[in-house]
């Protein structure tokens, strides 16, 4: 899933494969940007920000961010010159970037927009605390999940205003290790700041690389407690793991060790 783990990671790729060299072409395949050409502009940096893709530009005295968000299905490959772009179908490309060194594609990208550096704010400035940034700060994603103590926990965690990176995946995992219903409202959760700390680690272990778990284990089929595994027996209690809608998202939990209150 392309959580906060998944578009670090991403943007790790197009450090490796960009950072430091001149784009010798580009290529939009988004109507906003066809004629946009990126040729002449050096790769400074690439960077995230929650589920945000942050590639920086330098020309001259003047600075760029190619910004784009992965969402559910969006993903960057970086290939060698000449080599086949095996990554997704060639109708789902959305941006490719080229150098003398590597392609980087860009499949089923959205919200792909071009902004001043300077103006980056527009785009992720409402974001909450970064759990994978230099500004990862618990106190502050608490005080702001707490703001709205009606909203469930589930919705709470998911929300990236509150913190930036937290995803369907590791927002049911960490609600079944903390052994919360996930309809609770924020104002009954006994320790939001245990939360919120969980959420992070969680996210963090997966740092580096490419498969996600938070069981500990990497073996197919085992990599979580309760996403993914509707019918199937909690790996602690044993009673069957529920599934249901929750806002417009879907939620994981088990009856057992997750009661409701």
């Amino acid at each position: 899933m392309p959580e906060g783990d998944t578009v670090w990671n991403t943007a790790r790729v197009l450090e490796r494969a960009l950072a430091g060299d001149v784009l010798t072409g580009s290529d939009f395949r988004v109507p906003r940007f066809a004629t946009t050409d990126l040729a002449g502009w050096t790769v400074a940096e690439s960077a995230s920000r929650g589920k945000h893709l942050l590639l920086r530009l330098t020309r001259d005295d003047r600075a760029m961010t190619l910004h784009s968000h992965l969402r559910m299905d969006g993903a960057w490959r970086a290939y060698t010159p000449g080599e086949r772009w095996a990554g997704r179908p060639a109708h789902l490309i959305r941006v490719v970037l080229r150098t003398k060194r590597s392609v980087a594609v860009g499949y089923h990208l959205h919200e792909v927009t071009l902004v001043p550096t300077a103006d980056e704010s527009s785009l992720v400035g409402h974001l909450g605390p970064d759990l994978l940034g230099d500004d990862w700060d618990p106190a502050e994603a608490v005080r702001r999940i707490a703001a709205t103590p009606t909203a469930s926990i589930a919705e709470a965690l998911l929300d990236q205003r509150n913190l930036a990176g937290v995803g369907n995946l590791y927002k049911a995992e960490t609600l079944f290790l903390r052994g919360l219903w996930p309809w609770i409202p924020v104002a009954d959760v006994p320790d939001l700041a245990g939360t919120v700390t969980l959420a992070q680690k969680l996210v963090a272990s997966n740092r580096g690389r490419w498969t996600q778990t938070t069981t500990g284990s990497l073996r197919r089929g085992q990599t979580s407690y309760v996403y993914g595994r509707r019918a199937q027996p909690c790996r602690r209690c044993g009673a069957a793991i529920q599934k249901a809608d929750q806002d417009d998202r879907v939620t994981y939990w088990c009856p057992r060790c997750q009661p409701k209150p």
